[in-house]
């Protein structure tokens, strides 16, 4: 009763109908740009928060000590130094992943030339 063609048949219909699938299967997300825009994020809330802490230390002293201006002008700019030293000390941290990313792949590269001149090709 089993026509072994009409089962051939069949195998390859299933086939050609999950490679169409496939084909149409959405692309996975790019981790690559989540993971820069994390990294973004992450340096504009150092940035905001050495504000904010130095905001809320000069306004209490001046609060406290009764010299409203002083303090808080001080205070916020050493918050926006902190800011931007941490922001840099992330930029460069970022920059050494990037630069040991690009010498592994080179070198990877590289092994792989030196296996091909090797074997003759």
């Amino acid at each position: 009763m089993d026509d072994p063609d009409r089962n051939k048949r069949l195998a390859q219909l299933e086939d050609r109908i999950n490679a169409l699938k496939e084909k149409d299967a959405p692309a996975p997300h790019m981790d690559n740009h989540y993971s820069q825009a994390q990294l973004a994020w992450r340096m504009v809330i150092e940035l905001v928060a050495g504000l904010g802490i130095g905001f809320g230390l000069g306004y209490g002293l001046d609060y406290v000590l009764g010299t409203l201006p002083i303090f808080l002008i001080l205070f916020t700019l050493l918050g926006l130094a902190a800011g931007i030293k941490t922001m840099m000390r992330s930029a460069n941290e970022i920059q050494q992943k990037h630069m040991m990313a690009e010498t592994s792949e080179t070198e990877a590269a590289r092994r792989g030339g030196e296996k091909r001149t090797q074997n003759g090709e």
